[in-house]
């Protein structure tokens, strides 16, 4: 494949990516422009032997970065036709914006997404951490934990607890999960899928959302059990033992993606 038929193949999540970095669709698309100008003016942006996607995007941001005015965090214009989501992302910091989007948007990992910012691992995930404070201070949530084991749980809470959230109940068995959502329906869930009675943390998921519509966080230590076709699909999931800041940024994503009800 030639590096022309390699970069086109990445152009529509290049768009993507710039349309959400710069907050609309025209601006978005001169970015992408000038980025590809940049590469054919110099073909040594992408070495040899480089993964092209990834050298594509660390040309687009080399190019956004270039303006003095991206570097700045600038309010957004008030607009009618911007969503709570769209605001919430051009209401937070340049840098952390970048890594936010990089990782929840474009899939990239931590050690991909600190390559194309030219920063360091522990420097991106700094990014990150702010970039989900400052979600969580603009989507401050209700949050349903269901899990059995008393010191996953405690942890869940104490990280939930840091970014601002708020526990509502933390549910042991099926029963009282929906027992809970009937008197406090949360606006994130945090569950396992193996409680305390025997009873699955997936049908209970299943009962809440024919109830409420809810972002939901599958934590455990059996993934395969999700990884069957069926709903709920674990459009979030994170194994045990799990890593602090990956619960984190699954909150600061989960709630992004799916807004606070009001």
């Amino acid at each position: 494949m030639s590096v022309s038929e390699a970069v086109a193949a990445h152009i529509p999540y290049l768009r993507r990516f710039a349309r959400a970095l710069a907050g609309n669709q025209e601006s978005g698309d001169s970015y992408v422009v000038a980025a590809l100008e940049a590469l054919i003016a110099d073909r040594s942006l992408i070495a040899p032997d480089e993964d092209t996607k990834l050298a594509l995007y660390r040309v687009l941001l080399t190019v956004w970065d270039s303006l003095e005015i991206n570097r700045r965090r600038t309010p957004p214009e008030p607009d009618s036709r911007r969503s709570g989501a769209e605001y919430s992302l051009q209401s937070m910091s340049p840098r952390p914006r970048e890594a936010f989007l990089l990782i929840a948007l474009e899939g990239f990992s931590i050690k991909s997404a600190a390559e194309i910012m030219r920063v360091s691992e522990a420097r991106c995930r700094e990014f990150l951490e702010a970039a989900g404070q400052e979600i969580a201070a603009q989507n401050a949530s209700d949050v349903l934990i269901i899990e059995d084991e008393p010191l996953i749980a405690l942890n869940l809470a104490e990280l939930a607890k840091s970014m601002g959230h708020t526990i509502r109940q933390v549910a042991r068995t099926h029963r009282e999960a929906i027992d809970t959502i009937a008197k406090h329906p949360p606006n994130l869930v945090l569950a396992d899928i193996q409680l305390a009675d025997g009873s699955s943390g997936i049908d209970a998921v299943r009962d809440i959302l024919k109830a409420i519509s809810v972002p939901v966080i599958f934590i455990t230590a059996y993934p395969e059990r999700l990884l069957t076709g069926e709903r709920p699909e674990p459009t979030y999931l994170i194994s045990k033992p799990f890593r602090s800041e990956a619960v984190k940024a699954l909150i600061s994503q989960a709630l992004f993606f799916h807004p606070r009800r009001g």
